[in-house]
């Protein structure tokens, strides 16, 4: 339900003053997939005691089909149009046209192309990095390679981690965009590591729409020149690294794309233990978002986008539920450990990567062929490179209607 105070001020307007871009809005609010405003995100249930076992209940809504959950109450539901918009508390007009002509440029921001994101303020960076995309998006073939200067480069190695010489600014790798389900990664054991989407069984992945939530909650991805080993146990979460590189939840209000390499500052990490690794979800937000000079460390999250951590902390609780799996764990009862805490994870991590693509550390099925590590025997020259399928701009391919389907899991905040 949109219930946060900035979508309320937002429906108060009515009057025909509102431009033909509040109308629009209304449309979009009503009928787009509940893309979740970071001020209206809930927070998950109380936890349950050590000796309380959940007990989950799993109900599907999918458009067109009758829907099925015995715990399910239509109270969930938003209330009609009419009603929503014609509430008696929807009086400061001004204020909502102000704050609706904010949102519709951020969704026309959001929707542009990379070229045209990039050159639209003059104080953001131009990125040096472009992309060579491969088949279609939602098939087995897509792949999204990076470029500098025209020549490929690994995601996962040639992209230093730190964008500044103080070390205080750092970069990531838009994997997957906000309020999309396809799972996207990097690949760690092709040739340059290209973005691809996951698969199990020889089918895509895709994660299931966990109720509110449509999709992933954030521009997730990754920060290069990071490594989770795989070979050491973390003494605080008692777990070994899960073999990937460090995973990042950027929270700022555009949306990314895949590919995408962001300069971010970094505010916190939560320690989830998935399958009994330790698979560290490092929280960070662009540079270039309007709130990041308020945000400096992890209570400021909290101050200013208040629900987003705990709404972050149900999501990946949760999110393997509607495929069978049992709810995920964390390390430290779910807090959402600062700042410093998180850089020293960065740093231990960027550690191991360096023993990895230096040979001190088995790779096992992890390519560590690069361009640019000097000192790294898998350097590979531009003439040592095997030629990259053309540049491909296709649409994405059809997907099955069931990605779209709501998952309702009791025990999960509503």
């Amino acid at each position: 339900m949109l219930s946060s105070p900035s979508v309320q001020r937002l429906q108060r307007s009515t009057s025909s003053s509102v431009s033909a871009n509040h109308a629009l809005l209304h449309h979009r609010l009503l009928f787009a997939p509940p893309a979740r405003f970071p001020m209206g995100l809930p927070a998950p249930p109380t936890p349950l005691s050590s000796h309380q076992k959940p007990a989950f209940t799993v109900g599907v809504f999918s458009p067109g089909r009758p829907f099925s959950s015995a715990s399910f109450s239509i109270s969930s539901f938003p209330p009609s149009a009419s009603s929503f918009w014609s509430s008696s508390s929807l009086r400061d007009k001004s204020a909502a046209a102000r704050r609706t002509d904010q949102i519709t440029r951020h969704l026309s921001h959001s929707e542009s192309s990379p070229s045209a994101s990039s050159s639209s303020s003059s104080h953001v960076m131009a990125s040096p990095y472009t992309l060579r995309k491969v088949a279609a998006p939602n098939t087995l073939e897509h792949r999204v390679y990076l470029e500098k200067d025209g020549l490929p480069i690994s995601p996962f190695h040639d992209i230093p981690l730190y964008a500044n010489q103080e070390q205080t600014i750092l970069n990531m790798i838009v994997e997957i965009p906000r309020w999309t389900n396809g799972k996207l990664e990097i690949s760690k054991e092709e040739l340059l590591n290209p973005i691809k989407q996951d698969t199990k069984k020889g089918k895509l992945r895709f994660v299931r729409n966990c109720f509110p939530h449509k999709g992933y909650l954030w521009n997730y991805g990754a920060f290069p020149q990071t490594w989770e080993d795989p070979n050491v146990v973390h003494p605080e979460t008692k777990a070994k690294g899960d073999n990937d590189p460090l995973d990042v939840c950027e929270i700022g209000e555009l949306v990314g794309y895949t590919g995408q390499v962001k300069r971010v500052k970094v505010l916190g990490v939560m320690a989830l233990l998935d399958e009994e690794e330790t698979d560290w979800k490092v929280i960070v937000i662009d540079v270039n978002d309007p709130l990041a000079h308020k945000l400096n460390d992890i209570e400021d999250v909290e101050r200013h986008l208040p629900g987003l951590l705990r709404a972050t902390n149900e999501w990946f609780r949760i999110y393997k539920i509607p495929d069978g799996k049992p709810e995920n764990q964390f390390a430290f009862t779910g807090e959402c450990k600062n700042k410093q805490y998180a850089m020293d994870i960065i740093h231990e991590c960027s550690e191991a990567w360096e023993r990895l693509i230096s040979g001190k550390a088995s790779a096992g099925n992890v390519s560590i062929a690069n361009t640019t590590v000097a000192h790294s025997q898998n350097r590979l020259s531009p003439d040592q490179l095997p030629p990259l399928p053309p540049h491909q701009e296709l649409p994405p391919a059809k997907i099955d209607s069931s990605i779209d389907k709501w998952f309702f899991i009791s025990g999960a905040s509503t």
